[in-house]
């Protein structure tokens, strides 16, 4: 019995331990990072009411407009490198492309801060934000309201989906690599088509829940391309250098602008209406422990 409850003390000796070890890394990776948004925003989106202002990095496409617009969303490490490269790389595509941080200032490369991140940011909040960047758009002389899709990787595809459900006058949502929801009812409410893309070898996201998300879009009403890239881990669309080289990269992406140029350039072009209310989709805990696993020591651990 004295053995078995040294070990249960030493055990929870440990986890305690490691609690304050993550707690301690979080709190030293904020204070390293805090001006890290620097070099990757370039416009500063003025607050709606009692809403706080919104960084972002806006990039334009040649030509005097109006284009069409693509609200994207970063991954849960926060607006990095990588968002702007493709927000560069969407615009030259003619897109105006605005990626805000939906994380208030916070933006890292460390896993268990990235979580922090998710959860200290609530949906309402993050859709709250992204109505300050709709807002902001409508006021662009070189933007055309009437055609703003939205595009995520990762968190970023989850909070598409959200920001979707939650404003029906966007005209196609994007989702890369995103948690999807499988509830026909919820989905219905969308204003517009989805494109879904996923790695065949992510474990975050298994396959039967991509293909209950395709069977419930296409119950629900809802057009939409949902593409399974066999053999790819998570996060396979890395940066946009790696998307010109061509190979699966390349390809998931000109399906993404192909998709966008068929629901944002053409004069049939459908727009956002106004469907059942708006649904908030709930917190999905599972998709983020298995994120971490995938970042960690699985088939995302290719980017770290």
């Amino acid at each position: 019995m004295k053995y078995l409850k040294r070990i249960f003390f030493a055990l929870l000796i440990g986890f305690a331990a490691f609690t304050l070890f993550l707690a301690g890394s979080i709190v030293i990776d904020a204070a390293l990072g805090k001006d890290r948004l620097d070099a990757v925003t370039n416009t500063l989106i003025p607050g709606q009411g009692a809403n706080p202002e919104v960084r972002a990095f806006v990039a334009r496409p040649d030509g005097k407009g109006p284009f069409p617009v693509v609200i994207m969303i970063h991954e849960f490490f926060g607006l990095n490198e990588s968002i702007v490269g493709k927000a560069k790389g969407l615009a030259d595509e003619g897109y105006l492309v605005i990626a805000p941080d939906t994380f208030r200032g916070s933006t890292t490369k460390w896993i268990p801060r990235a979580i922090y991140q998710v959860i200290t940011n609530p949906a309402e909040q993050v859709n709250q934000d992204l109505d300050t960047v709709y807002a902001w758009i409508a006021t662009q002389p070189d933007a055309d309201v009437e055609r703003v899709g939205i595009a995520g990787f990762c968190y970023g595809g989850r909070a598409s989906l959200s920001y979707s459900l939650h404003n029906f006058r966007l005209a196609a949502t994007v989702i890369f690599y995103g948690s999807p929801e499988t509830d026909p009812a919820v989905l219905r409410a969308l204003p517009g088509p989805v494109l879904g893309i996923f790695g065949g070898n992510d474990n975050s996201i298994p396959i039967e829940q991509v293909q209950e998300f395709q069977a419930a879009l296409n119950q629900a009403g809802i057009p939409n391309e949902i593409t399974i890239y066999e053999g790819q881990p998570h996060a396979f669309v890395t940066d946009i250098d790696s998307i010109r080289r061509g190979g699966v990269q390349g390809e998931a992406w000109a399906q993404m602008v192909a998709f966008l140029d068929k629901y944002l350039k053409q004069d049939n072009a459908p727009q956002g209406y106004s469907s059942q209310g708006e649904f908030r989709l709930a917190f999905d805990w599972g998709y983020y422990m298995r994120l971490v696993y995938e970042h960690a020591l699985g088939t995302a651990s290719h980017q770290h």
